[in-house]
This record gives structure tokens, sequence and C-alpha cells, in this order.
């Protein structure tokens, strides 16, 4: 009898579920997406009932699309993002909403406690380079000075991945991946921060029970089983972080392969098989999707910036694609065709909500500069494709100093999906850029396969992640660009800084 294995990544805007035979090829998968909420600015905001029924309407989706008997399930595997806050009362039930990943309220906090413990420390402990208001030590310290009602009924604090596995199994749980940018998790110890919990006033009974990434956690729970059509006792795994189940998705999961991905974020992911702490304090390393293995990853809010342009800006395109079903985003790619590179001296700093490692800044913001009355609308659309290719550049040149060899460039997620895209990308750091067939559900992948090996189906995770791996499209860098993106390298960065004083609050 042929078994399957149910992965499903639990992403910024959107939840897809995807199920995989026994050689871990994908047989289907279906999507759900949601809108976030943005009460004011620098907040992002979700309920929770949302992310539950979201992932109940993409696992049922991909069951009903494929015809895929439940019973022919052998384990569910989750991947998700991580910082996403829940408080949850003495119920497990939510309190108010979630506070999203990339939500900046708590940059005071953040301030407050990088000048407490010091840089080096935080470092040193967990693996991150320095504070950010996205961490969720951060949004704890702001819900227990201004909303301290919540902070008090507050029984547990969850992470979204670990809140729906309590959903499934009943259990609370979470795991190194996940734990590692919370700052409240010790990366040396695999334990909570003793010290991080006294200063924000909590104790270790409020947080999650860890476990190693991928382990298989609970079974599938009556309610559960009667909400997402899956058969009671189905093994569950805790999965990992998405960032690591995607990455494990395409094969990189020994040293020496370089991914990006462009969705919501931005993000890079190199394989380490120890714990490599940067000694220049840019680049974060992170328990990666397997137990043993790290990962030096960054990451910046920068890959949303095209999202908001398309819905914000490009109501034409919209509609053309609702009559005539041309993507959107294509004819946006078609836009950027129409304009050389360097956009005629426009520039866009792409951080609408902050900049991510190495160049972390949470007061960073978007910026439009150079415009003049020369150009239009498809010099913006080339402007923000570039942008995010200069945080890219920045993401390899600072890996690249840690000793990294970085030959080329897996991409990954929607942004491999623009040809015009990748070719930026690839002219940006004249390094050869290489997109991957099913590449769509790499972090689905990901977290099917830890689930697999954690109910026996395979013995090893990196053999099986490896196996019919296939490139699609391969994008050269051109030569003659060069000289173009290094002198807009030079532009941005200059940029980047300059603005850091006009940003930053007076009192910082």
């Amino acid at each position: 009898m042929t078994f399957y294995v149910l992965g499903v990544d639990v992403g910024t805007t959107a939840i897809k579920a995807a199920v995989f035979d026994a050689d871990a090829a994908e047989v289907g998968s279906h999507t759900e997406e949601y809108s976030l909420l943005t009460p004011s600015a620098g907040r992002v905001e979700l309920e929770a009932d949302t992310y539950t029924s979201t992932f109940a309407a993409a696992v049922r989706g991909v069951l009903r699309d494929l015809s895929v008997p439940a019973d022919r399930l052998a384990a569910l595997g989750l991947s998700a993002q991580g910082e996403t806050l829940l408080c949850l009362d003495e119920n497990d039930e939510p309190i108010g909403r979630a506070i999203v990943w990339m939500d900046n309220r708590a940059t005071a906090e953040s301030d407050e406690i990088e000048e407490h413990f010091g840089r080096a420390t935080i470092h040193a402990t967990t693996g991150q380079v320095e504070m950010d208001p996205i961490w969720p030590a951060a949004k704890i310290l702001w819900l227990k000075g201004n909303e301290p009602e919540t902070f008090a009924r507050t029984a547990k604090f969850a992470l979204l991945k670990d809140y729906l596995v309590q959903r499934l199994t009943g259990r609370l749980v979470s795991e190194d991946s996940l734990l590692c940018s919370t700052i409240l998790w010790d990366i040396n110890t695999r334990q909570y921060w003793p010290e991080m919990l006294a200063y924000l006033g909590i104790t270790e009974d409020q947080l999650p029970e860890i476990a190693p990434q991928g382990e298989i956690v609970g079974t599938i729970g009556a309610s559960a089983s009667a909400e997402l059509g899956l058969p009671a006792g189905l093994p569950v795994s805790v999965g990992a972080l998405d960032q690591a189940c995607g990455a494990l998705g395409i094969g990189n999961a020994v040293p020496g392969i370089f991914s990006e991905s462009t969705g919501s974020a931005l993000t890079s992911v190199t394989i380490a098989e120890e714990l490599a702490l940067d000694p220049s304090g840019r680049v974060p390393c992170f328990p990666a999707a397997l137990p043993g293995q790290y990962m030096l990853h960054n990451f910046s809010t920068g890959g949303m910036v095209m999202r908001w342009y398309r819905d914000e800006f490009c109501a034409s395109e919209k509609q053309i694609e609702e009559l005539c079903g041309i993507n959107a985003y294509y004819l946006i790619d078609q836009e950027v065709e129409q304009v050389e590179p360097g956009c005629d001296g426009l520039i866009v700093v792409p951080h609408l909500q902050g900049s991510g490692p190495p160049d972390l800044d949470p007061y960073a913001r978007g910026v439009i500069f150079g415009l003049t009355l020369a150009h239009k609308k498809q010099h913006l659309s080339r402007a923000i494709m570039e942008g995010v290719a200069m945080v890219l550049r920045r993401m390899i040149d600072s890996t690249a100093r840690l000793g990294v060899d970085v030959a080329e460039i897996i991409s990954l997620s929607g942004g491999a999906k623009s040809d015009a895209w990748c070719q930026i990308k690839a002219d940006a750091t004249q390094l050869p850029v290489r997109t991957l067939r099913g590449a769509d559900s790499a972090a689905c992948r990901g977290a099917a396969v830890i689930a697999g090996v954690g109910v026996g189906l395979w013995d090893s995770a990196v053999a099986i992640s490896r196996s019919g791996i296939e490139f699609d499209r391969s994008f050269e860098p051109r030569a003659e660009n060069a000289a173009v993106y290094d002198q807009l390298s030079t532009r941005y960065m200059t940029l980047q800084e300059s603005l850091k004083p006009l940003l930053k609050p007076a009192d910082k």
C-alpha cells in the first residue's frame, strides 16, 4: 500500500498544504491566502481564528483536489514563520490578536533589552546578532508595559506554530529552530535563558515544552480530526522554522549551498555542521531543520515590498488578471523589461518594516530616491526589484566574509517565478541564479521529510531531501551590467547610511 506525507507551510500571507509520496515527490498542493491587519504604523496583527480556519481550508483543499485518502497519510509535518506571538489564557485560548513577526512596535523595549544585556551577550547566548523589535522577548516586554492586563492574564506565551501544534495534538511544544529568534532561548544549552526570563518577569512554566526539530510530538485529536478531515491518531511532527524547512526541501542540507527566498521576506540560508557565530556580529546563526546542524541565516522584510506595490499601485494589472487571467506579477515583469539597469538613477530602499541582518536596523524605512519627471511607473517597478537585489548582495557579501564560498544562488519562493527579477539578481551579484522544479513547495517538502523520518518512512533526511532535485531555469550574470550594479550598490549603501540620523528618534 502506498503511503503519503502531508507538509503544511504557514507563511506570512498564505498557508500551503502539499502531499508527498514515498519518494518525497510532490503529488499536489493547495494554497489559501489571507490579509494581515495593520492598524497603525509599525503594527501588524492577525486574528488567531484566521490562521486556524485558513489552515483547515488548505488541508481540506489539498485532500479534495488530489482525492488522496486521508487514511493513507503517514504523518503531518509543519513549517511556519518565526516570531509571530500569541498570548494564551489558562484554557489555551488566544487573548486578542496574534502579533505578527514583522510587527516592530517594541523598538523602545528592544533597545532597553540590548542596553541591559549587551549585544555581545545576546549574540553569544542566542546566535542573534543584536536585538530587534520583532523578537518575541521585546514584544513580551512591550505587553508588560503597554497592556498590563493582557500580560497578567497570559498563562502561556506561544509562537504561531506552537499554537497550531497545540490545536492539533493538545500539547503545547516548540523546537530549536523556532525558539532561536525569540531571545528567550540559549543556543548553547537548548534550554530557556533564565536571566532573560527573569528580566521580562515570566517563568518557564509560561512557555512551551522544547523538542528537537522534527520530533513526533503527538497525534491528531478528535476535534482537529473533525475540523481538518484528517484521521484521529495521525502522527504530528513539531516541524521547524519555514526557512529551515525551505532549505531542506530543496536539498540545501549540506555545507556549500547558498539559497535565497524572496517571498514576504527576503532570506538567505547556508548550512554549517557546527555552531558558527560571526565575529563581526552581522550574520545570525540558527539551528537548521535537522538536529545538530546550523544555518547562517540573513533575513529582511524587503521581499514584501513587491506585494505592497502590486496591491496599492497596480490596479490596472490586477484588473487585467481578474478579467483575462494574466498574472499581475507577470505584467509587472513586462514593465520591468522596458527599463535599463540602474533605472536612470532611481533607487528604492525596500525596508517597509525595518531592515534585518546583515544591516539590522528596526528604524529603517522604505525610500524612493532620485525621482524625476523622466521616470515612469515601470522605472519604479524595476527599482523595487533592484533595491531588494541590493539587500541580497549585502547578504552574500556578509556570508562570504565568513569563509563560505558562494558560487551560485538557488532562488526560491514567489520572486523565483519572475524572470526579470532573477536576471536582476544575477547581474547585481555577478553570480548564476538557478531555480528548481517544484521549489514552490520547498518548505512543505522539508516539513514532510522530517515528519517522514520521524515515523520511520525514510532513514536519512539528507539523502531523501537531495533526491529528485532538478534545476528548472538558469540566469547567467551579464558582465556588461556589473559596473552599473557596482555603482548602484555604492549609492544604495551611502543612501541607507545617510538616512539613519533622519529615521532614528532623537533620543536614541
